[in-house]
């Protein structure tokens, strides 16, 4: 393991006034995506849609600094036969590649999830890199029980300890291996915003999931300088009553990281989590204008930076330039959250 040089491609995916794009939808959320759109899911379909993303010309040079792909999209050339993987670095970003296999049913642990993908994975990051991937990405799903108890449908308080425990040496399992390769591992215990808890008790779940996570990390050797890190927002339920202010979302989020994650960490990449898109940008903008972070805070959206492009395509070749504004203002918009100078007036100039 080369740690200068995993640092260095770990500094660039968190440049200042850049964060990533997550294109890593599986195949069978493209399709969920595709049909609210009306457009049929196919190998050819979803090549064209990313690569109208990646061909963004304004988008990619100016505030995408990685692009997180899907297996099927890593190994697919554009219509001209040019690897896509090329046109990214073409535009100046980094590619990367989820690597994760999914999530599956946690022994014993009735409504809670593990995420697989383990086996071979030696073998498939050595070919990732072969082709062009600097960084990967392995997600944590780990949800909130109902109520104010979180009860699951087995009357247990979730998560258990047993979930947080085995998703986090999982995660940290794959940082290691992802080191050995020479590929930075986004790590992303993701605590879900589904469900009825406030804003406290995620606060507390995810300082459990945070703190288990990087207790892993240091036991299985992971060089802390040479990773990223991938957290939802401390960050009310969507089905809460009452929903937490911009401001306090901020201000919670940081004192959660603060109490957590270590300066090491060159940088932290939040997902949007189901975020609508410019409650996103504003809960990243107003965490960099507190300011005096030990780590750099940007984005890694996925819907939070598509839902506008995929709406404005709709699957047609007329409008791939419609496509790439919205792409383009979305990523703009988020690239200014990211250096605390977005403003909510920008919203409403044409995108």
């Amino acid at each position: 393991m080369n740690l200068a040089d995993l640092n260095k491609v770990a500094l660039a995916m968190v440049t200042p006034g850049k964060g990533l794009l997550a294109a890593d939808e599986s195949s069978g959320t493209i399709k969920k995506r595709f049909d609210a759109i009306k457009v049929v899911s196919t190998e050819d379909s979803r090549r064209d849609y990313r690569e109208m993303l990646f061909r963004s010309q304004e988008a990619m040079s100016k505030y995408i600094s990685g692009v997180i792909l899907y297996d099927e999209t890593i190994w697919q050339n554009a219509k001209d036969g040019t690897p896509l993987v090329r046109l990214i670095e073409q535009a100046g970003a980094i590619p990367g590649i989820k690597v994760d296999e999914g999530t599956q049913a946690l022994p014993a642990c009735p409504g809670e999830l593990v995420t697989s993908g383990l086996d071979k994975l030696a073998e498939r990051l050595a070919k990732y890199y072969e082709r062009g991937a600097r960084f990967a990405k392995w997600r944590a799903v780990i949800d909130i029980g109902g109520g104010t108890g979180g009860l699951g449908t087995a009357g247990r308080a979730i998560p258990t300890m047993t979930a947080i425990r085995v998703n986090a040496h999982a995660l940290a399992r794959y940082a290691a291996l992802c080191q050995a390769a020479q590929i930075v591992p986004i790590v992303e215990p993701e605590v879900l915003m589904d469900g009825d808890h406030d804003i406290d008790r995620c606060y507390d779940v995810t300082q459990r999931v945070l703190n288990r996570t990087f207790q892993e990390l240091r036991v299985q050797r992971v060089a802390l300088e040479g990773m990223i890190l991938k957290p939802n927002m401390a960050i009310s339920g969507k089905k809460c009553a009452k929903q937490a202010s911009v401001e306090e979302v901020a201000e919670k989020t940081v004192r959660l990281l603060k109490s957590c994650v270590p300066a090491a960490v060159p940088g932290i990449a939040f997902l949007s989590g189901g975020q609508n898109d410019e409650e996103a940008t504003a809960h990243l903008d107003a965490m960099n204008k507190i300011g005096h972070l030990p780590w750099r805070l940007t984005f890694s959206y996925g819907r939070a930076l598509q839902a506008a492009p995929q709406q404005a395509w709709a699957g047609k070749a007329d409008n791939v330039a419609a496509g790439q504004r919205a792409f383009s203002h979305r990523a703009r918009m988020n690239g200014l959250a990211s250096t605390g100078t977005w403003d909510a007036g920008l919203e409403k100039q044409a995108a």
